[in-house]
């Protein structure tokens, strides 16, 4: 038990973003004097504000450091009340409060301090609703996602399913690596198949048809055995993927699900790119949540995997060049280089991928026929980077020039700073040697209006170049990175902002439509390929309801799981379009994800929904079927 805990509350005011209230008690047999209160919180203070009760000593984007008054003791058992007026915006929800809290003692040690929940004040912050109705399914097979055309008649359930004689070994191997993701996913279930014949059982012949599409499989089920026939295998295995759902949903639940006996199921996917993405900066998740993510990824046929490496909070990949990155990149806390965020408390918090755990996670990946595509996100969204490497930054620029949308004073690496080049150069060529798919992923998202106009460096640039303003600085810069990474074979993904400032080259370009669906037409308009990921629909983080009950964030609404899964990323776009969107995206930011209940809740089922968008076409969706499949299916 904490020795003090911090409670907070929230009340609106007309013509403002409201006030806060917090009270820290004191639990300890002790007075308490002589310290300062640090806070974390998506709920920023403003520079302009009024605080009554206490002062504000310093704020670094989510990190808050109050002081009491001057002299001010807290008995045992007593509390210090202060309140806050003046905010960035307007909390939402429940978890737009405290995250993590401490107290630096007068000997300079730190202290845990325990809170709670966002308190509305003056009303009732409501229920948050069931996200699932029960759901049913007319046709009674667990399929998901559901396939382009299917034909089949229920029977008696086999044992087991197996190889038939003769199978070709990289077919057996094929039915191996999906039952051992099986067993990962579901270890307390009987498994799906065996390896030889097993009586009560069914085999399964392998057929390689060329006819069939990339990625596409067919079923044909009969008396004696099932045939499975694809062209690659991709295709196989999206297969075998299929006939252990089948299994898996008549064994779980019987009464509502059955195994075919007879019949045919004809499927491929709708889009090529059918990606998750995850934000291991804010909060890191170790090797093992990792490659279980892939494995959810791949039970719901997505193919890609969006590893989102870096970020303001943290740089995550060891670079071998540059041992700074994660030796100060990675570690946030009281008394390290980076303080404090969306979580951190009064010890120091690290995490980082050694190369080794890169190429682990990528073979992993590949073994289930998903591509990982790594992002490390530049020119903005690096003041991981240059705390960690101060040589990146033009010295003669005013330190606080200007602020990102999320609070970070000057976070974005410098175009006209040779060095950054040289440095992204050392970067890519480390990066290449361990993910071989064909896309880098370089950010590109949210520089701050007014960058680097204060750098005499980009002032000369600008110069030199005729350049106006920061949108065509950044172009000038991500021209020059899509040119470091032809030189290497790979192809730019970024987010749409790329396209800001006249952009980059069309060819070999893709680019994420985040900020709202219109910007995916306005991309597809400029030649740009596009994937679709509206933080509308998309976004994981996204509270599901509007009450204040349920957790997540708020800046594109709310979005439940009926909405993610109904929504048509391809209905946005005109027919003469079409051909531009390579496919759709959900995205995992994880700054309210502090637990792994919190990650469950708010990314399924949601991810299974947008697996289901990529996969299947819109007019063989259907809620209530997803709703009563869906149940089963795993989470991290």
């Amino acid at each position: 038990m904490a020795d003090y805990h911090l409670e907070a509350s929230w009340s609106p005011i007309e013509g403002s973003f409201g006030r806060l209230t917090f009270t820290l008690f004191n639990l300890s047999t002790e007075p308490l004097s002589g310290f300062s209160l640090a806070y974390t919180s998506e709920t920023r203070v403003a520079d302009k504000h009024v605080c009554d009760g206490g002062s504000l000593k310093r704020q670094v984007a989510h990190f808050h450091e109050f002081l009491p008054p001057e002299g001010l003791s807290v008995p045992p058992g007593g509390r210090w009340r202060f309140t806050v007026e003046g905010l960035t915006r307007a909390p939402k929800h429940m978890t737009s409060g405290v995250k993590s809290a401490y107290l630096t003692l007068g000997d300079g040690r730190h202290v845990s301090v325990g809170f709670g929940d966002l308190m509305l004040e003056g009303r009732d912050g409501g229920v948050a609703p069931p996200i699932l109705p029960p759901g049913r399914a007319e046709e009674p097979y667990s399929l998901l996602p559901w396939p382009l055309a299917l034909g089949l008649k229920a029977g008696e359930l086999p044992v087991v399913l197996y190889p038939a004689e003769p199978t070709r070994p990289d077919a057996v191997k094929a039915l191996s690596l999906v039952l051992e993701l099986y067993q990962r996913l579901y270890p307390a279930d009987n498994v799906p198949f065996s390896l030889s014949a097993v009586e009560g059982g069914r085999a399964i012949r392998f057929v390689i048809e060329s006819s069939i599409a990339a990625f596409a499989y067919e079923l044909r089920f009969t008396a004696h055995e099932i045939v499975l026939s694809s062209a690659d295998a991709a295709g196989r295995h999206n297969g075998l993927i299929s006939l252990a759902q089948l299994l898996h949903g008549a064994r779980a639940d019987p009464e509502r699900f059955k195994f075919p006996n007879f019949g045919t199921i004809a499927d491929q996917p709708r889009y090529d790119w059918r990606g998750c993405h995850l934000d291991v900066s804010r909060q890191f998740y170790p090797v093992a949540d990792v490659v279980r993510l892939i494995d959810i990824l791949a039970w719901n046929k997505l193919n890609i995997f969006h590893w989102h490496l870096t970020d303001d909070e943290a740089w995550r990949l060891e670079i071998k060049a540059y041992p700074a990155l994660t030796e100060i990149g990675a570690r946030r806390g009281p008394d390290e280089v980076l303080v404090p965020q969306l979580g951190d408390g009064a010890q120091t918090r690290s995490g980082h991928y050694t190369q080794q755990d890169a190429r682990r996670i990528v073979a992993h990946a590949a073994s289930l026929h998903i591509e990982v595509v790594p992002e490390i996100d530049i020119p903005g969204h690096s003041m991981a980077t240059l705390f960690s490497l101060p040589e990146l930054v033009d010295g003669q620029e005013a330190p606080d020039s200007y602020r990102s949308v999320q609070g970070y004073p000057n976070n974005a690496l410098n175009p006209a700073v040779e060095f950054t080049y040289e440095f992204l150069g050392k970067v890519f060529d480390e990066m290449v040697t361990l993910f071989p798919g064909e896309y880098l992923h370089i950010g590109g998202d949210e520089v701050a209006h007014g960058s680097w106009l204060s750098s005499p460096l980009c002032k000369a640039l600008m110069e030199r170049e005729k350049l106006t303003g920061t949108a065509e600085l950044q172009s000038y810069f991500l021209k020059r990175i899509k040119a470091m990474l032809s030189e290497r074979g790979k192809k730019l993904v970024g987010w749409n902002e790329v396209s800001h400032g006249g952009g980059v080259d069309r060819d070999g370009t893709l680019l994420m439509a985040w900020e709202k669906p219109e910007v995916g037409i306005e991309l597809a308009q400029q030649g740009y390929d596009v994937v679709m990921t509206p933080g509308q629909a998309y976004y994981l983080d996204m509270a599901q309801a509007e009450a204040w009950a349920e957790p997540g964030a708020s800046w594109a609404g709310h979005a439940p799981p009926e909405h993610t899964y109904a929504y048509e990323a391809e209905g946005e776009l005109p027919e003469v379009l079409r051909e531009k969107m390579r496919g759709i995206q959900a995205c995992i930011w994880t700054e309210n994800f502090l637990s792994r209940a919190y990650f469950n809740r708010l990314v399924f089922p949601r991810l299974p929904a947008v697996a289901e968008a990529a996969w299947t076409p819109s007019a063989r969706k259907d809620w209530d079927r997803f709703a009563a499949i869906v149940r089963m299916w795993p989470v991290l």
